[in-house]
């Protein structure tokens, strides 16, 4: 019997060499741009590294894997035609998707500042996500407002 190690990141994804986690390995694949591994992971060991030294009595992975936690959402919404309206109907996101979306969310918000290497922009956005701050947060808490005020239309889930 096999053990099942995707970790809702896909098949076929190795874990990375220095922490042998799943979801770190798809992160760094998800940060990297036109192929240059060698260089994403760079960027988000070295935002390990400021976080280590910011933050002393938590592990740096650990922190990383607390700000991923906190910035999965629970739900969405998604636009559903019925009788020539359009309605916005909640529903439950699946794991996998979950990853996928706190993945883009804190990566676009650490692309959108600027004025600093990308190591401190990203090692800021994993700290404000683990303290539930920041604009990866931000994203999620509007996404789940709007789930909220949309409850209403519930019933029209597929």
């Amino acid at each position: 019997m096999s053990v099942k190690t995707t970790a809702n990141t896909g098949p076929g994804l190795k874990p990375d060499a220095k922490f042998n986690n799943l979801t770190v390995a798809k992160f760094i694949n998800c940060m990297m741009w036109q192929g240059k591994k060698s260089i994403a992971e760079k960027i988000f060991y070295d935002a390990l590294e400021i976080i280590g030294e910011k933050i002393t009595d938590e592990e740096p992975v650990k922190v990383f894997e607390k700000a991923m936690d906190n910035v999965r959402p629970m739900v969405e919404v998604r636009s559903r035609r019925v009788g020539g309206a359009n309605y916005q109907v909640p529903v439950p996101v699946k794991p996998k998707r979950q990853t996928s979306l706190a993945i883009r969310w804190i990566l676009a918000s650490a692309r959108g500042k600027k004025g600093k290497p990308m190591r401190e922009r990203l090692a800021t956005e994993f700290m404000d996500a683990y303290k539930r701050e920041g604009g990866a947060m931000t994203t999620r808490e509007n996404t789940h407002r709007m789930a909220e005020a949309n409850k209403a239309f519930a019933h029209f889930a597929w």
